[in-house]
C-alpha cells in the first residue's frame, strides 16, 4: 500500500535530510512530499478527536507531576471538585478554567474545545 511505502521512505530519508540540507535537494523534496502524503492519509483515515476537559486535566497533572490535591490547593477549590473535573462529572466555570489553564499550562482554546 502507498501509505506503508511512504512511511518506510520517510524513515530512509530522515537520516539524509538535516537542517543544513537545501530545500531544493531531491531528498528534502521527496521527504516533504512523502510527509504531506502521510499527513493527508492519516487525517482522513485516523482523525484525532479533541481531548476532553477531563483528559486535558489528567494529562497536564501527569506532565507536571502534580496531584489533584496540589492542584486544588493552587487554585482554591476542594480536591473533590478537582476529582469531579477529572472524572468528567463536572465542567469548570470560566474563572476556574482560566486558573486551570494558568496552573497547568493548558491552551485556553484547547480547554474550551475551539
Amino acid at each position: 500500500m502507498m501509505y506503508e511505502y511512504a512511511l518506510l521512505r520517510i524513515e530512509e530519508l530522515l537520516p539524509k535530510v538535516t537542517e543544513e540540507t537545501p530545500f531544493d535537494d531531491p531528498a528534502a523534496l521527496e521527504l516533504a512530499i512523502m510527509s504531506e502524503a502521510v499527513i493527508s492519509y492519516e487525517t482522513k483515515h485516523f482523525p484525532m478527536e479533541k481531548p476532553t476537559v477531563s483528559e486535558l486535566i489528567q494529562l497536564s497533572l501527569e506532565d507536571k507531576g502534580m496531584t489533584q490535591k496540589q492542584l486544588a490547593n493552587e487554585i482554591g477549590v476542594s480536591p473533590a471538585r478537582i476529582n469531579d473535573y477529572v472524572s468528567g462529572r463536572a465542567e469548570p466555570t470560566l474563572r476556574i478554567a482560566r486558573l486551570l489553564c494558568s496552573k497547568l499550562s493548558i491552551s485556553p482554546s484547547l480547554l474550551l474545545g475551539i
